[in-house]
């Protein structure tokens, strides 16, 4: 799995203040990553986009090391951290091939960012990464969106309407088409952009997605030797079932 590949499924994050503007506030998986969480090591953050979950676990003390692949995202992040005036190791690293001077005792990864790995070997790739750089026993959280598949029979064809950071409408046409060989959702949006009812610019980009199954996943985590200690449908910790929307895995490093 080459870098490359990573970053040709990025579209979506072009406008890291948008970006941030849309999803900033969210903040449903904070509590349980903090039930994990211990001042004794510094925390390691995965896929960390603009830091809305890094800084305010730095701002509790916690040291944080945050990872991403896109530039410009971690440069929002690093402006937000001075900011908040909290220090923070934002570094632009693949997540398949991480290569930090710590070892935690927990790394996590929010926001379906799972769902960027495309293919067994990346999923691996990544397992066997985080493996390197946990302390025995150390714990891996991450989430995954639930493969329904009365949702993922058809094609997925939905508008959402909001306002932007510049205060203009913006409505969104998406289609998505899954494809049951690969597992991948291919997801496009069409974006028009209106102010004062007259539209101004209209956008296209799409982004790629991996739906992993709860028995792969089992296999996945058992292979690269973890554990899973719970897994749950949402991140206020409710039982998964078949109509979940999320997968939240907590996994713990098997101890030689």
């Amino acid at each position: 799995m080459t870098q490359n590949i990573f970053e040709g499924n990025l579209e979506k994050y072009a406008d890291p203040d948008m970006y941030d503007h849309l999803y900033d506030k969210y903040q449903k998986d904070l509590s349980l990553i903090l039930k994990w969480a211990s001042q004794d090591y510094t925390i390691i953050e995965l896929a960390c986009g603009t830091g809305r979950l890094t800084i305010p676990m730095a701002q509790r003390g916690f040291r944080m090391i945050g990872i991403d692949l896109h530039e410009g995202m971690l440069e929002r992040a690093r402006r937000k951290a001075e900011q908040a005036e909290v220090t923070i190791e934002f570094a632009q690293q693949d997540c398949t091939k991480l290569n930090l001077p710590v070892k935690s005792s927990l790394a996590y990864m929010t926001g379906n960012s799972f769902q960027h790995f495309l293919t067994n070997e990346s999923q691996d790739a990544l397992f066997q990464s985080v493996h390197e750089h946990l302390v025995d026993g150390g714990v891996f959280i991450f989430d995954t969106r639930n493969p329904v598949l009365k949702g993922l029979s058809a094609v997925d064809e939905y508008v959402e309407k909001y306002v932007d950071k510049n205060g203009n409408q913006v409505i969104e046409n998406h289609r998505d088409i899954y494809n049951h060989l690969t597992q991948i959702s291919d997801c496009r949006t069409h974006r028009r952009i209106y102010r004062d009812n007259t539209l101004i610019a209209e956008e296209q980009d799409g982004i790629s997605l991996r739906y992993s199954f709860p028995q792969e996943m089992e296999r996945l985590v058992a292979a690269n030797g973890f554990e899973i200690v719970q897994v749950y449908g949402d991140w206020d910790e409710n039982d998964l079932h078949a109509e979940s929307v999320s997968m939240v895995y907590v996994c713990r490093m098997k101890t030689a």
